[in-house]
C-alpha cells in the first residue's frame, strides 16, 4: 500500500514537472519565435514572409533541421546573404538548454 502511494506521488510530480517545462518552452516560443514562425509554426506571419521563415508544420522542413546547426543559429543569430541580421542571437536571453527545448518544440509542429 505504501509503495503504491509513493509511486503515485512520484508519477504526479513527474507529470507536474513535465507540464511546467512544457509551459516554459511555449512561453519562450511565444516570446522569441512566434512573431516570425507563427504561433502555429507555419511561418505565415508578416515578418515570417519577409525573412523566409521555415514552416515547421512541413515534415520535410523538420526532417532537414540539424540540431547542432539550429543551436548555432539560436546562439549566434542569422544574417542574410547581404550580411543583414534576420534573427537576433538568443545568447544572454535564454539558456542553451532552453534553446535546445525550443528546437524540439519547433519540430513538434510537424507531428500534430
Amino acid at each position: 500500500m505504501k509503495l503504491s502511494i509513493l509511486i503515485a506521488a512520484v508519477l504526479a510530480l513527474v507529470s507536474y514537472q513535465t507540464r511546467a517545462a512544457d509551459a516554459a518552452v511555449i512561453a519562450n516560443y511565444t516570446k522569441h519565435c512566434a512573431s516570425c514562425h507563427g504561433k502555429d509554426g507555419t511561418g505565415n506571419t508578416t515578418m515570417g514572409k519577409k525573412i523566409g521563415a521555415k514552416d515547421f508544420t512541413d515534415p520535410k522542413v523538420v526532417a532537414e533541421i540539424k540540431d547542432d546547426h539550429a543551436l548555432k543559429n539560436l546562439k549566434e543569430g542569422v544574417k542574410d546573404k547581404n550580411g543583414k541580421e534576420i534573427k537576433k542571437p538568443f545568447t544572454g536571453k535564454i539558456t542553451e538548454d532552453e534553446m535546445k527545448a525550443l528546437i524540439e518544440y519547433s519540430k513538434s509542429f510537424a507531428k500534430k
